[in-house]
């Protein structure tokens, strides 16, 4: 095979297929990649701080990859593949910070160090990624908006440094977005996935609950969070889904995902073709009673103009009178966040330290508690300040190593389900597409939050969606639609994104500055 130096390399939006093809071709190796990523990575994220820990043993292993391929072994299904990892998510050998100084010993904090890797870091080494990083988020994942607050400074995002980049999973959206790998893994609690994939232009999937196992990732709402890619095209999304999803004996909720994946895996549906004939219900008061700015008002009609001539038809507002909107309730009066399902963290947490390992330095909720008293999350200035409202998380805090009764969660997700999939029915829609937020962007540091509009609905709901990109507002930030709909329908809503996709193909590469 050619020895091809790795400066010469164009990184620019590449896809796992053409990585694929230079891999086959011999334009380059994943050892040369991996060390043009490298030197990208060098160059920019000291401007865009989204990757926090690297892998020092990342061309090691892309060698040995080679060396396999050149040998003619039977390789994972993204051999040779850069890729980033969210840093909640363990990964032996790394510590798991939850983006917090006090759980980092380099800012004065007790380490946390998994014996293991999580099931879905796990995955991806099976399928022969080289995994380059983890990337920055802010403390425990507590914002959909940004990871200012992290022990690692703020990440900035790949569209604009003076956009808010989306949050919880920054660091994996700037990583994507600006070039510094070809996938990353994100997690949501609520709208972690789906928020930064928007704010920076790119295609996330937020999949069904109980479709990926997300043991081994600190936890807010093991009844909530969830694990998926972000990618530049939505074919590379749906492969790595492909290697996400499935049964873990970890993690005993995907025994829901049996029998559920596509045959042909979840880019079998691909097609240009996919809208023709679909029907679309767009956003109305019966989902929720929000109103969108005017530029997001414009660009959703071009959007559904778009769609119209791709072969879709509408239904107006197909939940006016359904109920649904009266089912959101914000633990805090005047609050957006509708946080139940999040009751639960204590008890979570004390079991995701004990999956760890048996040396872990915190074994219990209590250490952890104890740990972090400093900056308690739960306390009047902490950064789940709002959880002690919840009459079911004061009940889960008096013994969390009890499993708690959220027989109110279920019931409510029940209720959801129910009248998600009625309206379904009665208007035989395919999917529901919205703006994924509200407005454009607010800037990094100020005080405006992202208002996305299937947070928290979808997180309870327990619902898939799929965010693809679909032009920009006049300031230069992105404009994303999100696609909704029922549970494990992630091949078909993957089809609509992509036919979307390359009937606009709105994504643009970024320009990088230096700060």
């Amino acid at each position: 095979m050619t020895n091809v130096n790795s400066d010469v390399i164009d990184l620019t939006e590449l896809t796992v297929e053409r990585v694929q093809a230079g891999f086959a071709s011999g334009a380059f190796t994943s050892e040369t990649l991996t060390k043009a990523y490298l030197k990208r990575i060098e160059e920019f994220n000291p401007s865009y701080n989204a990757i926090v820990f690297f892998n020092e043993k990342a061309v090691e292993e892309a060698r040995a990859i080679d060396a396999r391929r050149a040998a003619g072994e039977k390789l994972g299904p993204l051999a040779g593949v850069p890729v980033v990892v969210k840093e909640a998510m363990d990964m032996k050998g790394f510590p798991t910070t939850g983006g917090w100084s006090l759980l980092y010993s380099k800012t004065g904090g007790v380490d946390l160090l998994p014996e293991t890797d999580s099931p879905v870091v796990a995955r991806m080494r099976q399928a022969d990624t080289v995994i380059l990083g983890k990337t920055n988020i802010p403390i425990l994942s507590h914002t959909g908006a940004h990871a200012n607050g992290s022990w690692a400074g703020s990440t900035y995002n790949s569209a604009g440094r003076e956009f808010l980049p989306g949050g919880s999973s920054a660091g994996t959206a700037t990583a994507v977005g600006a070039n510094f790998c070809v996938l990353g893994l994100a997690e949501e609690t609520a709208g972690s996935i789906q928020n930064p994939a928007s704010a920076q232009g790119l295609v996330g999937i937020k999949p069904t609950f109980g479709l990926v196992p997300n043991a081994g990732v600190m936890p807010l709402a093991s009844l909530r969070d969830v694990v998926g890619p972000i990618a530049r095209c939505v074919r590379d999304a749906a492969l790595t889904l492909d290697v996400l999803a499935g049964f873990s004996m970890e993690d005993p909720k995907t025994n829901a995902s049996v029998g559920r994946r596509p045959k042909g895996g979840y880019a079998s549906k691909l097609d240009k073709g996919a809208l023709a004939g679909k029907r679309i219900g767009l956003y109305g008061p019966g989902w929720r009673n929000s109103t969108f700015g005017e530029e997001t008002i414009s660009l959703y009609a071009r959007a559904q103009e778009e769609l119209k001539k791709l072969g879709a038809t509408f239904v107006n507002d197909p939940f006016a009178g359904s109920g649904l909107r009266e089912l959101r309730k914000p633990i805090m009066p005047g609050a957006e966040f509708d946080a139940r399902g999040m009751e639960s963290i204590p008890y979570d947490i004390e079991k995701y330290l004990q999956r760890m390992g048996a040396n872990v330095a915190l074994k219990t909720f209590a250490d952890f508690a104890k740990a972090t008293e400093k900056e308690g999350a739960f306390g009047p200035n902490g950064v789940l300040s709002y959880m002690p409202h919840s009459p079911e998380f004061v009940e889960v805090m008096k013994n969390p190593s009890n499993p708690p009764d959220m027989a109110s969660f279920i019931a409510l997700r029940e209720t959801y389900l129910d009248i998600f999939n009625s309206v379904f029915d009665k208007h035989k829609l395919d999917a529901v597409i919205y703006p994924q937020m509200r407005g454009p962007l607010g800037p990094l540091h100020g005080d405006e939050v992202i208002d996305a509009m299937v947070v928290s609905e979808i997180n309870i709901a327990g619902l898939p969606a799929v965010t693809v990109p679909a032009g920009f507002y006049a300031s230069g930030a992105p404009f994303n639609l999100v696609i909704v709909a029922p549970q494990w329908s992630e091949a078909d809503i993957l089809a609509l994104a992509y036919a979307y996709e390359q009937g606009t193909t709105h994504r643009k590469a970024p320009e990088l500055k230096k700060a």
